[in-house]
């Protein structure tokens, strides 16, 4: 299936010399996305012949492809994977710096690039980083890159969206929806994560209580997360609870929403939330659906800052009184909209809802219904509080 960010990736090579990086979690599609391109070559470090030339230097692989032949000012290189080698940021560096006038250069990843770097930057200048996410509702309707934030509403077969809840959004398991190659497929990738990515790339030496961690945070999607009692339970330490959420969200695992502060009287600062980056492994349907909702916003935000919108964030809401919002979106650090996920049609607005739009005077409020049919009506016209369907809403993002 095509996706927006083959879109993202031509608009950024109509405008920028520098390389482009696309990061995402292993088997969100990134290299099917990048060999859509018209691209010269393709190497991944996985590959023992790629990783040779790689070795051998920029010039090895000018000459072993015969490229300095061709004049391929508008065409790419394609280097996936390449974070696995050591020497990455000073290969890659070489490459620009000596043809980054004559190639675009792709560089894929299913790690935070940023993770390994050692001391200063030295891509510095050099490229721009795009984060790759699962299939969205809005991608379904539109997979076209568009110079608006928000898009008007179109209406999404409620059968592909129940798919997406089920299997969740990575292409090959939705676009198949066969719950015995889902469960083949969820098990071989978590496999690879754990025990390949992980294990190879950092530290971690017990795997096992790692996976241990993973499965008492997929119980706990939503909750206010307490390191010490997450320590307890795997006896680890704090500290290390702490190093392990960070590998885990660096490989795409999960991330973590922090509450907003600002201007909100007795907040509770320190804990923060998790939500898993495939929300079709969560059993519970009320925390599935806060977690997929939690995802399209963060797909989102992480989108538009990409693109050069703006500053987007995702936070949330709740204070010493226990008046909770599930999510607060900022625009260049400032409230843009709020939303409060709802897994079945409830008529009245939630009062922590109105409470916090009237406190932070946010100019959109939205209380999310995953469960009612689409209707034809633009969410971001009405800046009161207001009742909207899923599917309507998430049409609108990315």
């Amino acid at each position: 299936m095509k996706r927006i960010y083959e879109s993202l990736l031509d608009e950024h090579y109509t405008r920028n010399r520098q390389m482009a990086f696309l990061t995402g979690p292993r088997q969100v599609g990134k290299t099917t996305t990048a060999r859509e391109a018209d691209a010269i070559a393709y190497y991944s470090w996985d590959n023992p012949l790629h990783r040779e030339l790689i070795l051998g230097g920029p010039e090895k692989i000018i000459v072993s492809e015969d490229l300095t032949g061709i004049i391929p000012k508008k065409t790419r290189i394609i280097f996936d994977e390449i974070h696995k080698f050591p020497r990455w940021k000073n290969f890659l560096k070489g490459f620009f710096d000596t043809y980054g006038n004559d190639y675009r250069i792709l560089v894929t990843g299913s790690a935070r690039l940023t993770v390994y770097r050692r001391g200063s930057d030295s891509l510095m200048g050099r490229y721009f980083n795009y984060r790759m996410h699962p299939v969205s509702p809005a991608e379904l309707v539109r997979n076209t890159f568009s110079d608006t934030i928000v898009s008007k509403p179109e209406k999404i077969n409620r059968d592909d969206f129940e798919t997406l809840l089920e299997f969740g959004g990575f292409p090959e398991p939705f676009l198949k929806a066969d719950r015995r190659f889902y469960n083949r497929w969820r098990s071989l990738r978590s496999d690879q994560l754990f025990k390949e990515d992980i294990r190879d790339l950092t530290s971690i030496g017990d795997i096992n209580r790692l996976e241990t961690l993973a499965l008492l945070l997929e119980n706990r999607v939503g909750q206010l997360v307490s390191f010490s009692s997450l320590a307890s339970d795997v006896q680890v330490t704090v500290n290390t609870i702490k190093n392990w959420i960070s590998t885990l969200e660096s490989f795409h695992y999960c991330f973590r929403i922090k509450p907003w502060h600002i201007n909100v009287p007795k907040t509770l600062l320190k804990q923060p939330k998790i939500y898993l980056r495939d929300w079709s492994i969560i059993t519970d349907k009320g925390a599935r659906n806060e977690n997929f909702i939690a995802c399209q916003l963060l797909k989102a935000v992480e989108f538009w800052t990409d693109a050069g919108f703006g500053e987007y964030d995702i936070f949330f809401l709740r204070d010493k009184a226990k008046r909770e919002v599930d999510f607060l979106i900022t625009e260049n650090r400032k409230p843009w909209f709020l939303v409060e996920v709802k897994s079945t049609g409830q008529n009245e607005i939630s009062s922590s809802l109105k409470y916090f739009a009237g406190l932070l005077k946010v100019p959109y409020s939205f209380q999310v219904d995953v469960s009612s049919d689409y209707i034809e009506r633009d969410c971001f016209e009405v800046k009161h509080p207001i009742r909207v369907p899923a599917l309507t809403f998430l049409s609108q993002l990315v």
